[in-house]
């Protein structure tokens, strides 16, 4: 189940565009411990190659779902590209597993920055460039208003998501919440994917993310909070744990930090302020 219910800006960009959307499950026969047969689903993962302006920027290992917000929001966040009403089409083709951008903008400064990299603890990725935090200090981000309840609420709503992961496993999810309300879900084979898919959706949709929850299954990293950061959203909420670099951003960024949550149990690393605890274990 893909759902995505993003309000539109009339000041969204106009491009041609592909809806490349690829297989996100394979059946296929499996062997278990006592020697029988069984049919499953499992993940697909194959390349995309993103080119910017014909030049090739980088291969992402990717589920296939969404792949041209993927292109997009990964060149706006690795800082390749800055101008979204500049780019006149993204086109995926599946035959050569290539995701081609092309932008008015100059991108003379592309071999420079390809030059810059660091391998992360992502997966999914495993490499930022050299710009990827750079602006971050000039980010001023709102300070939310949560509730013990209202994050229950949403917990509870994001159950009814992570089809590919129910079905196969081996991906996961990222979600844009406004409230208890999930706006746009996405999956892939790393974090990093799901999250850059997002952030090329809310580009393409102009949307702000002052008043918007970001939702992962995936661990909080460095890489992580300043991605959500660059989106303008001020409250990263996860399933799974966090790291030191990680909470440091968190807090020097403003942004509260929820994780470990499941049900009716969560953990705040940072901007338990911002909580009101109305339930009934307050």
């Amino acid at each position: 189940m893909v759902m995505h219910a993003m309000t539109q800006n009339l000041s969204r960009p106009r491009l041609s565009r592909t809806h490349a959307e690829a297989p996100l499950t394979l059946a296929v026969t499996a062997v278990d411990e006592k020697g029988q047969t069984q049919d499953k689903m499992i993940a697909c993962e194959r390349p995309l190659t993103l080119y910017l302006n014909w030049q090739p920027i980088v291969t992402l290992m990717t589920l296939g779902a969404r792949p041209e917000a993927l292109a997009l929001g990964y060149l706006k966040n690795q800082g390749f590209i800055t101008d979204i009403h500049r780019v006149t089409s993204v086109i995926v083709d599946w035959e050569v597993n290539s995701a081609a951008i092309i932008t008015d903008e100059d991108t003379s400064h592309v071999q420079e920055k390809l030059s810059e990299k660091t391998v992360t603890s992502g997966c999914g990725q495993g490499t930022v460039f050299g710009s990827f935090t750079a602006g971050i200090d000039e980010i001023q981000l709102p300070t939310p208003s949560l509730s013990q309840s209202g994050i229950y609420a949403l917990l509870k709503n994001l159950g009814q998501y992570n089809d590919t992961y129910k079905n196969a496993g081996a991906v996961h999810g990222c979600a844009i919440c406004q409230g208890d309300q999930i706006l746009s879900f996405v999956e892939d084979v790393g974090r990093h994917n799901a999250v850059d898919t997002l952030a090329g959706e809310m580009w393409l949709e102009g949307l702000q993310g002052g008043d918007k929850i970001f939702y992962t299954t995936g661990r909080l990293t460095s890489e992580m909070v300043i991605k959500v950061a660059k989106m303008g959203i001020p409250v990263l909420l996860s399933r799974s744990g966090i790291t030191e670099m990680g909470l440091t951003l968190a807090q020097q960024l403003g942004i509260t930090m929820i994780a470990r949550a499941k049900g009716r149990h969560f953990l705040i690393y940072h901007g338990a302020d911002t909580v009101q605890f109305d339930g009934e274990l307050a």
